[in-house]
C-alpha cells in the first residue's frame, strides 16, 4: 500500500513527520521556491499541503528556525533568512572588509559623533582607557547590499587619534581612515556575543519592532601598541549570522 503523503511523506519510513517536512520545506528553500525575504504560505496552508498537523509543522518551522534557514516573527509569520549575510572565518577586519569576503556591499552612515570620556561612554575596564581619557564615539548604521544589518558604535581615544573628532567619515571605512591617516593596523580582538532584544534607539534604524531579536556583540580591538578601540554592535539576528569551524589540536 502507498502510504505517501500529499507533501511526499512517508508516515511508515520510520522517520518522523516533522523530520520529513523540515527537510522537504529545506529543499524548497534550496531550490529557490521562496527565495531570501519572502514569506512562507501561513501554517494552516501549510499543514494541508502536507496533511500533518499544526504541532507537527510548527516542529519542522521551529528545527529551520533554530538552524537559521528562516525567522518567525510573531504576529507576521514565517520568513527565509538571507544566508548571504553568514560570517565565517574571520581575521580582525572591519564590517566593510567582511561584507566583501562573502560578496556583499557594505554601506555605512553616521548617525552621531560626539568627544566625551570612556567613562561616559560605558568603554569597560578591561580596554585599557583611563576613566577620563577623551574619546570620540561614533555611532553608525551598517547595511549589507543597501539594507539594514547593524547599528555600531566606536569608542578611540583622541591621544591616539588626534584630530579624529574633527574628520568627517561619511560613507568611509573607520579602519581604512585609521590604517591610512594614522598608521594603525589592527592585530588581534576579542570579541563578545549575547543575544537580546533591540531597545527603542536602535530599533527604527534597523527596521525592525522593539524587543526584535538581536546579536549584542562587545568588541576590543588592539595593535601593536595595546587597545584603540571599543566597539559595541546591535545586528539583526535575521540579517546577520557568524560560522564558525572548530578543530581540536
Amino acid at each position: 500500500m502507498d502510504m505517501t503523503g500529499a507533501g511526499g511523506l512517508d508516515p511508515s519510513s520510520g522517520v518522523p513527520l516533522y523530520m520529513q517536512v523540515e527537510r522537504d520545506l529545506q529543499r524548497r528553500v534550496d531550490v529557490g521556491e521562496w527565495k531570501a525575504g519572502e514569506q512562507l504560505p501561513a501554517e494552516e496552508q501549510l499543514c494541508e499541503v502536507y496533511n500533518v498537523s499544526r504541532v507537527t509543522m510548527r516542529q519542522a518551522l521551529a528545527r529551520m528556525a533554530d538552524r537559521g534557514v528562516v525567522v518567525r516573527e510573531r504576529g507576521r509569520g514565517t520568513f527565509v533568512r538571507d544566508q548571504s549575510l553568514t560570517a565565517g572565518a574571520r581575521g580582525v577586519t572591519s564590517f566593510t572588509a567582511e561584507m566583501a569576503e562573502i560578496g556583499v556591499t557594505a554601506g555605512s552612515r553616521v548617525v552621531s559623533a560626539r568627544t566625551t570620556t570612556a567613562a561616559a561612554a560605558a568603554v569597560p575596564d578591561d580596554a585599557g582607557f583611563a576613566a577620563d581619557e577623551p574619546v570620540v564615539e561614533l555611532r553608525r548604521l551598517r547595511t549589507g547590499g543597501g539594507r539594514p544589518v547593524g547599528v555600531q558604535t566606536s569608542v578611540l581615544p583622541l591621544g591616539r587619534f588626534p584630530g579624529l573628532d574633527a574628520i568627517d567619515l561619511g560613507s568611509g571605512s573607520l579602519y581604512g581612515l585609521l590604517r591610512s591617516r594614522y598608521g594603525v593596523t589592527p592585530l588581534e580582538a576579542v570579541e563578545t556575543f549575547t543575544v537580546g532584544g533591540v531597545l527603542a534607539e536602535d530599533a527604527e534604524l534597523l527596521q525592525v519592532k522593539v524587543g526584535t531579536h538581536a546579536f549584542y556583540v562587545e568588541r576590543i580591538t588592539s595593535d601593536t601598541r595595546g587597545p584603540f578601540e571599543f566597539c559595541h554592535s546591535v545586528m539583526r539576528g535575521d540579517r546577520y549570522r557568524l560560522r564558525l569551524g572548530l578543530r581540536n589540536p
